[in-house]
């Protein structure tokens, strides 16, 4: 998932999506546990992939929020 992508995606399909990939670290986290994942580099193509996504959407509901002024 490229990073360009993820920041043209609105915040609740962001949540959806972010949900959908920690769903599949899990599945791929038990395949690899029980030796039946043929490649472990997914595992980590996954992780950084919910990097981007929890990246993205922290920055869009930082945005969302008002300003608050500092004294």
């Amino acid at each position: 998932m490229k990073a360009l992508e993820i920041k043209d995606l609105p915040v609740e399909e962001l949540k959806k999506r972010l949900q959908e990939e920690e769903e599949n670290l899990s599945n791929l986290r038990f395949q690899l546990a029980t030796s039946q994942l043929e490649s472990p580099i997914k595992v980590r193509t996954v992780r950084r992939d919910i990097a981007r996504l929890q990246t993205v959407l922290n920055q869009k509901l930082k945005a969302q929020q008002p300003e608050t002024k500092k004294s």
